[in-house]
């Protein structure tokens, strides 16, 4: 079934990358990159364009498909390889052979170092590609003052040297090159120029900036000031150099890369298909689990389904673990380096495939989308039962002043306000968090317990091991035990402890269900602050207010009702005080504080 227009635009990502238009009949319309997907494509259907290509373009759009990237740089080169591939109708620009600009280490004896906008498989290296031209002029004019290089075209090896066929030309005698062609300089020395080099273009340049910087102030010594302004102009723009991009690497040739997300419903599995270093085709498959199949068995189909369905040829694929897919296929897991970015480009794809699979899921079909999280909270916390409802215990004080404690309730994953509840701790003097814990929770259950009211599947207990065992006192004594499970988290590492467990259990850190219990925890952290620092308001205007002469305790409430803190009270004006206590009150008020300040 498709999924309506705007579902798919309202699910988006906030990130950088390069979305793909499509008709009904599946075929590509538009290609185009964007530093925000989600207000990039928006920008589509929320007006007239100009054009009238455009409108016609927006009219026949059905699907839209996206591939995250990490930078904008990259969604730049990414376009410009889908383009070349796709051939999409509506693109004009980028359709043509044209690409981007590389640096070539051509391999030769002593190296040529330039810039080509084709690559040519004769075992050169090649660095970029580059979205800014400005960027590769600096760095061949920085490796131009360093470093004196030939630029000819003559074939120097060591035969045709020896037998002079070669003489040096002008840029000898100017100083830009040290005459290899005549043997005046050693292959050695001179690939050990062309290694600093090489270093530069991978962005390794920390002792080549000294280099520079030392050519820079030996400019300045010479009162040769504007040389060494150009000299730190292009230091600056180096420093800002990107030397790789994950989306087009020479090295990485014909390859396949395959990544699996999966939760307790689904598996989300991406596919990127690499041809001579550019990633030329996308796709994230969907496989609903119907029995409890593992990562490595869901992924080995889909990668026969997705080499079937792409008629796909590559001997190697990339794959996030070992896997055996026959004789004629090598399976490699990188651990380190390119190929590893790789396979996290399509793992962080496939992660956000499933990201608005579930906010698609969220939106028309809340309650199946419920389901899901209570399912996967019931199995990751080890519970009983779904926890459909849910309380969380915090204690708020500051040395022993005011001691409140907060209970807030979640009912079937979201806050239910209704069912909130402040305490005011009675029986406990100074500060003991244990102590008020214990009279909390045995207050909040006896009662509940004494009005015949539901019972929540799971407490959270804001705290470590000693919070956990002051409220299981109350549990044991109300003979709740066994009855309702009851954890506590502690801030420090988000360690989650059980009654009796000595070793917590930690929740990956990206799990739905460890961000609702941090938001349990949060709400009722909040809650309780928010009432302590009521109370401590009005005991401190209470204070402040039965000092004033004439001002008897039934003004004293007015005031603490209306203005709930010392601070209102004394920027409030003359008339606002008489709209509560009158005129004559008023007026002792205003003296009152008039004098103190004096």
């Amino acid at each position: 079934m498709q999924t309506p227009l705007e579902l798919q635009i309202l699910t988006l990502p906030d990130n950088p990358g390069v979305y793909q238009y499509y008709d009904k009949d599946g075929k590509i319309l538009y290609v185009g990159k964007a530093k925000n997907l989600k207000k990039r494509v928006s920008s589509y259907f929320n007006k007239i364009h100009d054009t009238r290509k455009t409108n016609v373009l927006v009219k026949k759009i059905v699907t839209i498909k996206h591939i995250v990237v990490p930078t904008e740089t990259d969604a730049l080169l990414l376009e410009n390889n889908l383009i070349k591939t796709l051939q999409p109708r509506y693109n004009v620009l980028l359709r043509d052979d044209k690409s981007y600009p590389w640096i070539c280490i051509k391999k030769e004896p002593f190296s040529k170092i330039f810039l080509t906008r084709r690559m040519v498989k004769d075992g050169s290296e090649y660095f970029g590609p580059y979205t800014n031209f400005k960027t590769v002029y600096t760095i061949l004019d920085l490796i131009k003052e360093l470093y004196p290089l030939r630029t000819c075209s003559y074939d120097l090896s060591q035969a045709n040297i020896n037998a002079g066929k070669f003489k040096v030309c002008l840029e000898y005698h100017i100083g830009n090159c040290k005459g290899p062609c005549e043997g005046l300089e050693s292959l050695e020395d001179y690939q050990r120029q062309v290694d600093a080099i090489r270093e530069i273009l991978k962005g390794n340049f920390k002792e080549s900036m000294k280099d520079f910087k030392r050519l820079m102030s030996q400019y300045a010594q010479d009162l040769r000031f504007e040389e060494a302004q150009k000299i730190k102009e292009k230091i600056e723009i180096l420093e800002n150099y990107q030397s790789r991009s994950t989306i087009v690497n020479p090295k990485i040739t014909n390859i396949d890369v395959f990544s699996i997300v999966s939760d307790e419903s689904a598996a989300y599995i991406n596919f990127l298909q690499i041809s001579h270093g550019s990633i030329i085709r996308s796709h994230t498959l969907e496989i609903k689990k119907k029995l409890d199949e593992s990562d490595e068995e869901l992924l080995e189909l889909a990668i026969i389904e997705l080499r079937e369905r792409f008629q796909l040829l590559s001997r190697e694929i990339i794959v996030p673990f070992e896997m055996d897919l026959g004789e004629n296929i090598k399976t490699t897991v990188p651990q380190l380096g390119d190929k590893k970015q790789i396979l996290d480009l399509s793992i962080r794809n496939a992660k956000f495939y499933r990201i608005e699979q579930l906010k698609q899921l969220q939106i028309v079909d809340p309650d199946r989308h419920t389901n899901r999280i209570m399912a996967q909270m019931q199995k990751d916390l080890r519970l009983p039962v779904e926890p459909r409802h849910i309380e969380c215990f915090d204690n708020s004080n500051i040395q022993g002043t005011n001691p409140v404690a907060a209970c807030v309730v979640f009912k079937d994953g979201k806050a239910s306000k209704k069912d909130y509840r402040h305490f005011n701790v009675k029986t406990v003097e100074g500060p003991d968090d244990f102590a008020s814990m214990t009279e909390i929770v045995y207050r909040r259950y006896k009662r509940l317990l004494d009005e015949n009211e539901p019972l929540p599947q799971l407490i959270i207990i804001d705290g470590g091991k000693g919070q956990l065992s002051a409220a299981l006192k109350s549990i044991d004594e109300l003979g709740l035990r066994g009855k309702i499970t009851i954890i506590g988290i502690a801030k420090r590492l988000e360690e989650l402890f059980y009654p009796g467990d000595s070793i917590p259990l930690y929740l990956d850190k990206r799990s739905e269900t460890l961000k609702i219990i941090q938001q349990l925890r949060n709400e009722a952290h909040r809650f309780g602050i928010t009432f302590h620092r009521d109370k401590r308001s009005k005991a401190a205007l209470n204070s402040s207010v039965e000092s004033i002469p004439g001002i008897g305790e039934k003004t004293m409430l007015s005031l603490i009702q209306h203005f709930k803190s010392v601070k209102r009270l004394k920027l409030a004006t003359e008339q606002e005080i008489i709209a509560v206590v009158g005129v004559s009150r008023a007026k002792k008020i205003v003296n009152f504080y008039h004098n103190k300040e004096s």
